[in-house]
């Protein structure tokens, strides 16, 4: 099997064919991350392919010292924040999103599940762009600080104060959409 540092040095290479290994690879995984950055699906597919288009365009940046994922996951960053100055640029809102059903729960559980998670995607949105990503990178992605650190571009104890954070403030926010901060 290729590792996806030596499918990168390909890509680098010439063979442009190779970057399909990549996308199917990580398509899903970014996905994810930018869902949970903006509640948007339309948005969250239309920043993959930027991440993919950018990897292509600046394929002869790659070096491999942190790591392809590190260095995939910078370039999402990147897009991530052009998006977000685009959108306040043109004044948009981000919409809700929930999960699709599972066929394993009851309609009453998954009315519940369904619930839970747009509830904590509400949450997860309230936080600052800086604590929701490195949050999301941090719990969902299973990245740790120091490569959290490298993409975001500060130390990495920003990145643990960032976290904290997030996850004191993510609890009282649900919390507060649930009613319990006030029993």
């Amino acid at each position: 099997m290729l590792t996806d540092h030596n499918i990168m040095l390909a890509v680098q290479n010439g063979d442009l064919d190779k970057l399909g290994m990549l996308f199917e690879r990580y398509h899903k995984q970014l996905y994810n991350f930018f869902l949970k950055q903006t509640g948007d699906i339309h948005a969250s597919e239309d920043l993959v392919q930027d991440v993919f288009v950018r990897i292509l365009n600046y394929r002869n940046t790659y070096r491999g010292d942190s790591g392809f994922v590190s260095w995939m996951f910078s370039i999402a960053h990147n897009s991530r924040c052009d998006f977000y100055r685009k959108q306040k640029h043109r004044g948009e809102s981000l919409e809700l999103v929930n999960d699709m059903p599972d066929a394993a729960f009851t309609p009453e559980d998954q009315a519940i599940r369904d619930n839970h998670n747009s509830l904590l995607q509400q949450a997860l949105l309230r936080l600052t762009d800086e604590k929701r990503q490195a949050l999301v990178l941090s719990r969902y992605h299973n990245m740790k600080y120091e490569e959290i650190a490298q993409i975001t571009g500060c130390r990495v104890g920003t990145v643990k104060a960032r976290v904290h954070r997030a996850l004191l403030e993510l609890t009282h926010i649900y919390k507060e959409l649930t009613g319990e901060s006030h029993a």
